[in-house]
């Protein structure tokens, strides 16, 4: 397909729209002088951009400008629009290897022609200038698959008297005059043309280098809670709303257990039948009270009612054991059952369900809304699982109360992903749940917790160590600071 539109320009019929195209045109040969002296700015914002939107991607770029961040972002197909005839011959100049489309974004004929969908679409300060904004985010609907994600860039309402008067004392490009709009007037927005919000970032607190200070504070301090509300930049992460009423899906229900030879047959005995296809797979860790026969065992006795398989973990911890039970898996959706059975096996039809109707992405499970079963969980337990849950809220911008429960759902194509990117936070966790839910979080999955009801432990031990492992809990938050908001 050629993007390559006529060089004739654009008929704006807005006075608007006229008078910034007027002031596009006229400043373009200063814009490389202003990116310069304000290098540390736009690195900042390419870094973090580059952060959400992975190399390889197919990418629309909505006003791209002269298409650096375009560029910057490494598509596997890269697509900018821009009303500028001057803006659009200077960007096929720099970056021939991408596609470009002059024309209005809010003009419908514009999108028509665009070959997509695409993974991401990227709206980085022009959505001040639309006109009519959730109108124009509705057009790009036709765009997006359920996995594409929007991104929107904006500067804060709050810095909008400091940029103005960083322009009159010249150390900003003046600008043409557009709508500082509150988050809140955003996320509003999003909502009226289908597009739910998953996170939101805010960036920037200092964007001048200043001898490296300024790098320093915006990659450590600027993201903490509360500070974070002061930043220059705000970055906003959403998806389609798109229902899957007629959705079926097949599902792969992985069971991790070790030393739990009492509770594998109840397992199966206690199992739903609530997909399309229903495969259940035990990974044994290398117990001492004959789990792995068992296993064996329930897998003959159960041969002409389920599909299961049994293999025995190589490694060491429970996340080790996930991963090699979702590698062997082949249902489009992955679940993993505690072999302890606290999580009843008789709630995993509402985990599916979840998924295949479109409501969310990544489902945890969560022990802590509903009454437990007497000492299902110790005292101490509860209180350091509170205390982490709010710290790991923060850390994926999603409410989590309980990042410890095993029970965890994804689809396989999203794992899949999970798995080939997972050299950026590398082998860490040998619980399972953090690499699965920081995994989630980098991919901007759509996370939803979902309660149980908690039962407390029939057979075997916990083979988790409240002091040992709350010490390496403890790393792990400084590890996710480091990678989900240090960046």
């Amino acid at each position: 397909m050629n993007l390559a539109h006529s060089a004739v320009p654009l008929q704006l019929s807005s006075l608007r729209k006229r008078e910034l195209l007027e002031h596009v045109d006229t400043n373009l040969d200063d814009l490389e002088h202003w990116r310069k002296f304000n290098a540390a700015y736009h690195e900042d914002d390419r870094k973090f951009m580059r952060f959400l939107i992975p190399p390889g991607k197919r990418v629309l770029e909505l006003g791209c400008g002269t298409a650096r961040l375009l560029a910057a972002l490494q598509p596997s197909y890269g697509v900018g629009i821009d009303f500028s005839t001057k803006t659009i011959a200077k960007a096929r100049e720099s970056f021939p290897h991408l596609h470009f489309v002059l024309g209005d974004v809010e003009d419908p004929a514009t999108l028509t022609g665009i070959e997509g969908p695409f993974d991401y679409i990227v709206i980085a300060d022009t959505i001040g200038m639309f006109e009519d904004i959730d109108g124009t985010l509705r057009q790009v609907h036709h765009l997006c698959t359920p996995s594409t994600r929007i991104i929107i860039a904006y500067y804060s309402h709050l810095w909008e008297p400091i940029l103005k008067f960083a322009e009159l004392l010249r150390l900003r490009s003046k600008q043409p005059r557009i709508n500082f709009i509150a988050t809140t007037d955003f996320l509003n927005l999003m909502d009226l043309a289908d597009f739910e919000v998953i996170s939101q970032e805010q960036r920037q607190l200092l964007p001048r280098r200043w001898l490296g200070v300024g790098p320093f504070i915006n990659q450590f301090i600027a993201p903490l809670p509360g500070i974070r509300n002061l930043c220059l930049r705000t970055y906003i992460v959403g998806r389609p709303v798109l229902p899957f009423p007629d959705r079926k899906l097949s599902v792969s229900i992985v069971i991790p257990c070790r030393n739990e030879k009492g509770n594998i047959e109840n397992a199966i005995l206690r199992m739903p039948r609530f997909a399309a296809n229903q495969e259940i797979l035990f990974v044994e860790g290398n117990s001492r009270d004959g789990t792995f026969e068992e296993c064996e065992r329930v897998r003959e006795a159960y041969s002409d009612r389920w599909d299961i398989k049994v293999m025995k973990q190589e490694g060491k911890g429970k996340g080790d054991a996930v991963r090699k039970g979702f590698a062997a898996a082949n249902g489009d959706v992955l679940m993993i059952l505690d072999a302890d059975l606290t999580m009843p096996p008789e709630m995993l039809p509402k985990y599916h369900a979840i998924i295949e109707s479109g409501k969310a992405e990544f489902v945890n499970g969560t022990r802590l809304i509903y009454p437990m079963e007497n000492e299902a969980m110790r005292p101490l337990n509860f209180i350091a699982n509170r205390c982490f849950a709010y710290m790991f809220s923060y850390l994926v911008n999603t409410r989590l109360t309980d990042t410890l429960c095993g029970t965890k759902v994804l689809l396989r194509k999203d794992y899949e992903v999970l798995a080939r990117e997972r050299d950026y936070f590398g082998n860490f966790d040998p619980f399972g749940d953090f690499d699965l839910i920081f995994g989630a979080a980098k991919q901007n999955l759509k996370i939803i917790e979902t309660p149980i009801h908690y039962k407390a432990r029939t057979f075997g031990e916990t083979q988790i160590s409240r002091f040992r492992d709350g010490w390496l809990l403890l790393k792990m938050v400084w590890f996710a600071y480091r990678k989900l908001k240090a960046v």
